[in-house]
């Protein structure tokens, strides 16, 4: 009998959660974990070799190249079939986030998308208030109330989640 799989580290949750190809499909969609997506992201996106990909998945490389392997084959078929695809589900776990603040240079941890009840550009510096800050995982910096966010297009704090 196998063990439970570990749930993956994934960096945010995505905007388009369906690709639909033009036209009527005769063929069923295809399902993308969130978890496969990520491996998609970190391995194909962002360029990171399978040991970094691993790591930032908080998973072991095997089990990233299973994961990898799993989302290519269902991302080829897809395309190949013309068949819808839905990401969602599968076992994973969004990272929390590192911000320092511009201001006075504290360094703190946020849960994604929750603190307080807050997305993460409403949280000010706990040490000084200070609402400028910057991601330490991503270098985006946040310049609040002021309408204009670095991430602008990747999902982050500027469509509405953080």
């Amino acid at each position: 009998m196998s063990r439970r799989r570990c749930c993956g580290l994934i960096d945010d949750t995505i905007v388009c959660q369906t690709f639909i190809p033009q036209g009527l499909s005769r063929w069923p969609e295809v399902f993308v974990q969130l978890e496969e997506l990520e491996a998609i992201r970190l391995k194909d996106k962002v360029g990171l070799d399978q040991v970094e990909c691993a790591a930032s998945m908080g998973v072991s490389r095997a089990t990233f190249q299973r994961i990898l392997g799993a989302a290519r084959s269902k991302i080829a078929t897809a395309l190949v079939e013309g068949r819808a695809i839905i990401i969602r589900g599968g076992h994973y776990v969004i990272k929390n986030r590192m911000f320092e603040c511009i201001g006075c240079g504290h360094v703190w941890e946020v849960e994604p998308c929750t603190a307080g009840g807050k997305p993460g550009f409403e949280i000010g510096c706990p040490e000084c208030g200070n609402m400028n800050k910057m991601r330490l995982d991503t270098g985006t910096v946040h310049t609040c109330g002021m309408g204009q966010h670095g991430d602008q297009g990747q999902g982050g704090c500027c469509k509405g989640s953080c």
